[in-house]
């Protein structure tokens, strides 16, 4: 089975529904796991809920419980790259804590006692859902003045929300490559990192993580970024090679 993890409901809805009665539920730890089938794919769907503890031990549940082969993570981020636009999709290719610092002891950003800062998403998995994103958006922006852009590169996550220039500019110097800026990536490929799993994160930047981040934040959620989700994973199972049997 594919593991699809989220953070917020808005960011699954569709596929729960397209999942349809079928599917079956279990509640473990204070989460629900939908497993059933989308687009010919066995799957299992939870929300993580927000925050890196949170998305730790879902995504932990879900690597003991379930059989995946593969999670991916989808949800919103805000952009700290000055090239990232609002409605631009970012796929992750590195992930880091950049609230982890446990110096002396260790290297910033270091996670003690595995020896790293970065956690790679899978290459395969991290192509076929760009290649899927670009085709997304280029039939989601057909007409449209301004296109919106796939990039793919680092991402920074901290159990911050990031609304602020002061905090902007800071994570702009101190983190120059990162695309954007999120709540859970990180720890979610941490533990599938741990846990010898392939993962994929894929996020739609809803704003600019300065002082107007929450501008309409829950409109762009429900309008743009569930659309952009839905949209984007239905093509990424379309393309998945067929289950193994």
């Amino acid at each position: 089975m594919l593991g699809i993890l989220a953070a917020l409901p808005e960011e699954i809805t569709e596929l729960l529904a397209e999942m349809g009665p079928t599917a079956t539920v279990r509640r473990l730890g204070m989460r629900d796991y939908h497993v059933g089938v989308l687009r010919g794919q066995p799957c299992v769907l939870a929300l993580t809920r927000i925050g890196k503890v949170a998305a730790a031990a879902t995504t932990a549940m879900l690597l003991h419980e379930f059989r995946v082969r593969a999670v991916v993570f989808t949800g919103v981020a805000g952009g700290i790259h000055e090239q990232v636009q609002v409605g631009d999709v970012v796929i992750g290719d590195t992930l880091l804590q950049h609230d982890l610092d446990a110096r002396p002891l260790f290297a910033r950003y270091e996670v003690p006692m595995l020896g790293r800062t970065h956690f790679s998403t899978e290459a395969a998995l991290t192509e076929l859902l760009a290649h899927c994103a670009e085709d997304f958006l280029s039939a989601y922006a057909h007409g449209r003045a301004v296109a919106p852009a796939v990039r793919r590169g680092p991402i920074a996550t901290g159990d911050c929300f990031v609304g602020d220039l002061a905090t902007l500019t800071r994570l702009r110097a101190e983190l120059p490559d990162a695309l954007c800026v999120e709540m859970e990536g990180a720890a979610v490929a941490q533990v599938c990192h741990e846990f010898g799993v392939p993962c994929a994160v894929l996020r739609t930047v809803s704003d600019r993580a300065d002082n107007s981040a929450t501008v309409d934040f829950r409109r762009f959620l429900q309008e743009v970024a569930s659309v952009y989700s839905a949209g984007i994973l239905r093509r990424f199972l379309q393309a998945l090679p067929p289950p193994a049997n």
